[in-house]
């Protein structure tokens, strides 16, 4: 077990010519998750500025010593409601606590090599809670999109949309007309460049608008008042039985989420760049990068497929790319944090309600139907319980239910040989 880039090193794998495509392509990724950082982290209910400390200190951490030649680690879109959750029950501290014990978790996973286990978690269930995770993102992005005013959102996606209900006469034209123009621009965009990022232009040009005609809407500067762009100092919270006994849960939840999404990325990116993964090493890096993010009050990052296959097809072959994707990040966050306070609020929302359509595995799903009856039943079982209630409730029932249709299935199997043998 030996980090990718080691190994890469010692048997003398990367060229002049290949670390500068590493470079430019650590560099485009860089651009592409400097707006999905900060939307992230406003919507998992924490400052803008951590989602960048994420993206930074995991991301850094996961490229240094993963598994994977070209893994992008980062906040994504899968933690934004369990996130949303842990900080609305716990407080900021009580995440920290959360991220830091999925750390760990997650290094005992890879060290006791579950890696090689998680690979066998059917696919009925894997797409079933990461298009549910899509939806319950979606939701999340209603309040921003149509501009509502609302004080104390729940965590829970049918309470949110029962509040949006309540509150929809604090609708705002304005901030859903430039929410709507930022998505248009984000689908038509690559029709006109593919290589500049339509995330990108929808907020630079949403930005300037609403400055310079002085549209009166939320943005992130009104919102959040002490936006920092400073790098704090290394810190835990204090650490008691009584506030850690509670957040065992939700730490199995993000470390066991972290570890699937993170391996599924690492299966995607062996295809494109015809390489194998190490999926325990991969397991280790994740935990130490949640660790990092933690300790710089950061919040729970995961490989994250979409910047992982823009990095690939960006030119980047070696973990390179990733350190440098980070470094990028954090030199943008120290210099240009300030203009961030300008952004819309509508427009992180509108990024991220396309970052919800292209994570929600909608043809796969369309494709299961064609699946056995009890193959569905855990597909669509596992999708609906991820939107009701949670991910732990998820997967330990489409779990479940796909242990009790294959112990259904042997048995049928055995009944029809016993048949079989007293009918000869």
């Amino acid at each position: 077990m030996s980090p990718k880039l080691f190994s890469m090193f010692k048997n003398q794998e990367l060229s002049s010519s290949q670390i500068r495509k590493d470079i430019v392509a650590g560099i485009i990724v860089a651009i592409i998750a400097l707006p999905l950082s900060i939307a992230l982290a406003i919507s998992s209910g924490v400052s803008p500025e951590k989602g960048l400390i994420t993206a930074i200190f995991a991301g850094f951490v996961i490229a240094l010593l993963g598994g994977s030649k070209v893994q992008i680690g980062g906040p994504t879109g899968a933690f934004v409601v369990i996130v949303y959750g842990i900080v609305k029950s716990h407080g900021m501290d009580g995440l920290i606590i959360a991220t830091l014990m999925a750390g760990v978790i997650l290094i005992l996973m890879g060290l006791l090599k579950v890696g090689n286990l998680i690979k066998y978690v059917p696919k009925t269930i894997t797409v079933g809670f990461t298009s549910g995770i899509a939806v319950t993102l979606l939701i999340t992005q209603f309040k921003d999109l149509l501009g509502l005013q609302i004080q104390n959102v729940p965590a829970e996606a049918m309470e949110k949309l029962e509040s949006y209900m309540h509150n929809i006469t604090t609708f705002d034209i304005l901030t859903f007309i430039v929410g709507t123009a930022c998505i248009l621009i984000m689908i038509y965009w690559p029709k006109i460049n593919k290589n500049i990022p339509g995330s990108i232009i929808a907020l630079i040009l949403s930005t300037l608008v609403v400055k310079v005609f002085n549209i009166q809407i939320d943005t992130i500067g009104s919102v959040y008042n002490n936006l920092s762009s400073s790098i704090p100092a290394p810190s835990i919270p204090d650490m008691s039985l009584e506030k850690i006994v509670p957040l065992i849960q939700p730490a199995v939840t993000i470390a066991v989420l972290a570890g699937i999404e993170s391996l599924l990325s690492c299966v995607v990116s062996d295809k494109m760049i015809d390489d194998k993964h190490d999926s325990n090493m991969e397991l280790v890096a994740q935990g130490l990068g949640n660790i990092a993010s933690a300790l710089f009050g950061g919040i729970p990052a995961t490989g994250a497929i979409a910047r992982t296959a823009a990095n690939v097809k960006n030119g980047g072959k070696s973990p390179i790319s990733g350190i440098v994707h980070a470094v990028t990040l954090l030199l943008t966050m120290l210099v240009l944090m300030p203009l961030a306070k300008l952004i819309p609020m509508t427009v992180l929302s509108a990024i991220l309600i396309i970052v919800s359509y292209n994570m929600g595995e909608w043809k796969e799903m369309k494709e299961m139907l064609h699946l056995p009856k009890k193959d569905v039943v855990v597909l669509y079982a596992t999708f609906i319980l991820t939107i009701v209630f949670d991910l732990v409730v998820a997967i330990g029932v489409g779990i479940a239910l796909h242990l009790m249709f294959s112990l259904m299935q042997k048995n049928k199997v055995k009944k029809d040989d016993l048949d079989m043998k007293e009918a000869i």
